[in-house]
Order: structure tokens, then sequence, then C-alpha cells
């Protein structure tokens, strides 16, 4: 009913179908044609072809009002589609858990932002089991998460390689024997340490230590655990906690040794009353991507938001 609507619109608009087919550059045994099929669907004229010039009928004034509804309709989705590829306008939403929404994606979002301040991000926090269920349903775009999504199912992109230290409080007298092993905050923040002049410390030596570890299912408590059972021991723990923030803040009140990464270190001032160690093996290395759906659409604004994320590394 509404495929020719340009043809209706250019006979009212002139009030001559003679003066509408020359604008529109086909004959005029044609427009009367294609205007005469339209009102054979519609089942009732839209001119008045008594009168000169023509007049619009009661049905082709109701034809000509959902006519420019329709134009207007078509124009906004047009010009949302042209601000979208030139990210005047879209949303993003970010998955994250506490320390990549703490201490990574805010400066990815800062730096997006003010290049497409039009662009509207939101980032929501929570554990991997949540993230994978909303990425799953798709009230996500992306996830950012240091845990192995099933790669049938999602897309990844590298984001960085994340290396898992140990941290102690400095009044233990086993630190006096490791001075060799110990790391500096510039070293760390740098990442120089990963160079092979820096040896990693003998985990063992630390066994009888007090340890602060996340609770089970975390990886990073998993990665703990097997690190020291790989060299012999079980760690001692006295306390357990959630987040890797919340261990290593507890740590720095002498309490115990704890695992923590070296992204949350080089992100957070130094702690003086902490020494820090290298570890050696697997499982204190782990690869963080940008999870997305295998099959969703990647928008104009994740191309982007993926692209700024890679220049950033």
């Amino acid at each position: 009913m509404f495929t020719w609507k340009k043809y209706v619109y250019e006979v009212y608009k002139e009030r001559s179908f003679t003066k509408a087919a020359q604008n529109l550059y086909i004959s005029q045994p044609s427009l009367s044609a294609r205007i005469k099929k339209i009102e054979e669907i519609i089942g009732e004229p839209l001119f008045d072809r008594s009168t000169t010039p023509l007049q619009l009928t009661e049905v082709g004034k109701v034809y000509i009002e959902a006519a420019e509804e329709i134009t207007q309709i078509e124009q906004r989705v047009e010009n949302y589609i042209n601000d979208l590829a030139g990210l005047k306008t879209g949303n993003l939403a970010v998955g994250a858990s506490t320390l990549f929404a703490a201490y990574v994606v805010p400066s990815l979002i800062t730096k997006f932002n003010q290049k497409f301040p039009d662009v509207h991000i939101q980032l929501i926090e929570g554990n991997t089991a949540e993230l994978e269920e909303m990425l799953g349903s798709n009230a996500l775009d992306f996830v950012i998460d240091n845990y192995h999504y099933d790669s049938i199912l999602y897309n990844k992109e590298l984001y960085c390689e994340e290396n898992i230290l140990l941290a102690v409080p400095k009044h233990f007298s086993v630190n006096e024997e490791l001075k060799e092993y110990q790391l500096s905050y510039e070293n760390i923040k740098s990442k120089k340490y990963l160079s092979r002049k820096y040896p990693a410390v003998p985990l063992g030596r630390f066994a009888n230590l007090p340890f602060i570890m996340l609770t089970q299912g975390n990886d990073t408590r998993t990665r703990g655990d097997r690190l020291c059972r790989n060299v012999g021991f079980k760690p001692n723990i006295v306390l357990e906690f959630n987040q890797q923030s919340t261990a290593y803040m507890a740590s720095s009140t002498q309490l115990g040794a704890t695992f923590i990464s070296d992204i949350l270190v080089s992100q957070l001032p130094t702690f003086e009353n902490l020494v820090y160690y290298k570890l050696d093996g697997e499982e204190a290395k782990r690869k963080v991507f940008f999870y997305y759906k295998t099959h969703k659409y990647k928008t104009r604004v994740m191309e982007e938001f993926i692209r700024m994320m890679h220049e950033q590394i």
C-alpha cells in the first residue's frame, strides 16, 4: 500500500499528474497506472479527478497523513544509522568482576567517552557466573574476565596476560633470607619483573606462614592451592575473602601472605609493609579476555571499543 507512496505524495504536492510525472522522471501514463494500482489495493480513490487542480478524497487525506508519518519514521531510522556509523549515538554494556570493574575498565571507558561522548556505556559488576549468564542472555555486549568461557558460545579478544604474585608481610623473618627474590613496586608496575633476570621465589620457603586466601571456587584461590600443592605443602589459611582487594588489604595489616594479581598491585599505591615475590609455573599466569557471543551482531560501537582496547594495550 505504501511502497509507491512517493508517487502519491508527488501528485498531492503538485496537484497534477503531469507535473508530478515530470518531477519523478517517468511518463504520465506510468504514473497514473501506479496510482490506480494503489487505489485498487485500498479499494477507494485517493484523488478527486473531477476538480482542477486535483484534490484529495477523504481516504486520500488519511493516506497522505500516514505516508508523512512513515517518511518521518524512515528518516529517524536513517539518521540513527548515520549517527551510529559516526558514533554520535549508541549503547554499550560491559560486565566485569570487582578487580576489572575497579581498575581496568574505567580507564577504557574514560578514553572512549573522550572520543565519543554521545555513546552511553554501562558498566555492570558481578561474579563470573552472573556475568556469563547476562552475556548469554544479551544483557551485556562484553565481559572482561580471566576465566575461560565456552569457545563455541563465545568469541574473545585478548586484553592482557595477568600474573599472580605473592605478597608477604615484611615482618616475617623468612623475608630476610629471600632478599634476592624481592620485587620493587616500580618493577611490578612497569612489568620489568617479567624479564628472566628476575628469578621466581621458591614458594616452598613460605610453607609455615599463615595465608589469606580467596573463597573456594575463585580462580585465584584454585591457582593458589595448586601452586602450594605443586611444591609440597597445604597453606595454613587464617582468613578467606571474596575479593582480591580485600585479601590484599588484610595482608597489608600483617596478618598473612596472599596471592595477588599484578594488575591490582600496579593499580594501587604500594604498601611499604609488604614484600612482593614472582612465582613460577603456568598456574601463576593467566590471560584476560573480552568475551562476546559468537553469533551476536557486532555493532559499530563494539568494534570501536575493541579497537581502542587494543590501542591502549
